[in-house]
């Protein structure tokens, strides 16, 4: 099978019905800070079985908004995973705190909860676990670990919406747990995020930092309210409000969740099935008691079985019109940790992991004539590298 078109490792899916309902609010009185807004939030809420949901600019605005909420300040530590994107660790940054790096469990990739409790000091304010490709991590040992030490927990749920943890689905059991929208992801709003809490407190935290931290009902001004018009900025805030257009356009793609849940689920068995016996290849593990709404597959290579390093075969993917990509590099990686103090060699399996790992294409507009191209052409560049 031979592909002429580039496979990309994500993409989003817009058909007719969301452009209309794009087209529907730009043809109305709002574009901003309109009714689709509290819409989507309520809805989103009800979806993941949480009170309260408040929708943002940007899963990095979720976390920042969330970590605000959290209480991060100058010098609080909140222990976090390196195996994710930049912006779970950059938050605690934004609030003047001090990110710390748990090793992963080499068989999830999630946060391990052992590590998390070895890191755990008396400046720790927080713990952030990531559901690392769409696998839960440990919630209720991770809650456990949260309660005993009068921590808060900030799951990072940006590639599990739709998961289930024993049965229930992520975003109400957590303190806070923050979602993105962005293009890659199960639903999109272009940019986009979400918080959601079960905590009234909370709840009314993220609302003021997403505005600027300004208050306009009178029951939470400071000074005496002057009339209608009147406003007061007590905390400074951002201005991380998702418009009415994006809004409507999640609420259209929210719709089609369990649907794009679904799809994803069938290419994840037919990669499962094609793979299962590939001496050189492991496949993803999932724990009994979860249900991963599957963001990413991520295979690892086992380099005791291959001739070459995960370079050449990723460069031959690539080749091959396979949109491959590798998530992630350790955070503390970066340059930018390296000039703030963070050095390798702080989390063994976690760079030991990102030496082997390749995501492959997985999105719910795949044809099956796609996935086939993917495994075929998988198949063929690791036969030829392998030593067997």
């Amino acid at each position: 099978m031979v592909s002429n078109n580039y496979i990309p490792y994500g993409t989003q899916w817009i058909d007719d019905e969301d452009i209309k309902s794009v087209v529907s609010v730009l043809k109305s009185d709002w574009l901003t800070t309109g009714p689709k807004v509290a819409e989507f939030e309520k809805k989103f809420a009800r979806y993941v079985n949480a009170k309260y949901a408040v929708a943002v600019s940007s899963g990095t605005a979720a976390l920042h908004t969330a970590s605000f909420a959290a209480g991060i300040s100058k010098d609080d530590e909140a222990i976090t995973t390196p195996m994710t994107f930049a912006a779970s660790s950059n938050c605690v940054l934004y609030q003047n705190g001090i990110p710390v790096f748990a090793d992963i469990d080499k068989k999830t990739y999630n946060i391990d909860p052992k590590e998390i409790e070895k890191k755990i000091t008396n400046k720790t304010k927080v713990i952030i676990p990531v559901d690392y490709t769409g696998q839960p991590c440990d919630i209720d040992v991770i809650n456990e670990i949260a309660e005993k030490n009068n921590l808060i927990v900030l799951e990072d749920a940006s590639h599990s919406i739709g998961s289930k943890y024993k049965g229930k689905k992520i975003g109400g059991l957590s303190d806070l747990s923050i979602f993105s929208f962005h293009p890659v992801k199960h639903i999109t709003t272009g940019e986009g995020g979400m918080i959601t809490t079960n905590s009234k407190d909370m709840y009314g935290k993220l609302l003021l930092f997403r505005n600027h931290g300004i208050y306009k009902n009178s029951e939470n001004l400071i000074s005496s309210d002057e009339g209608d018009w009147f406003y007061e900025q007590q905390v400074l805030g951002y201005n991380y409000r998702l418009t009415d257009i994006q809004c409507v356009l999640g609420l259209s793609q929210l719709k089609k969740v369990d649907s794009f849940i679904k799809r994803r689920n069938e290419i994840v068995k037919k990669y499962n099935n094609a793979f299962e016996k590939v001496d050189e290849i492991i496949t993803p593990s999932q724990l009994d008691y979860v249900e991963s709404s599957w963001h990413l597959y991520v295979i690892q290579l086992d380099l005791d079985e291959l001739k070459v390093n995960r370079k050449i075969i990723f460069d031959e993917f690539r080749k091959n019109n396979l949109g491959v990509q590798v998530h992630y590099i350790p955070v503390y990686f970066h340059p930018y940790y390296k000039q703030i103090g963070y050095k390798r060699g702080l989390c063994p399996n976690a760079e030991w992991l990102y030496k082997r790992i390749i995501s492959l294409p997985l999105y719910p507009k795949m044809t099956d004539e796609d996935a086939e191209y993917v495994i075929d052409t998988v198949k063929k560049v690791i036969k030829k590298h392998s030593k067997r």
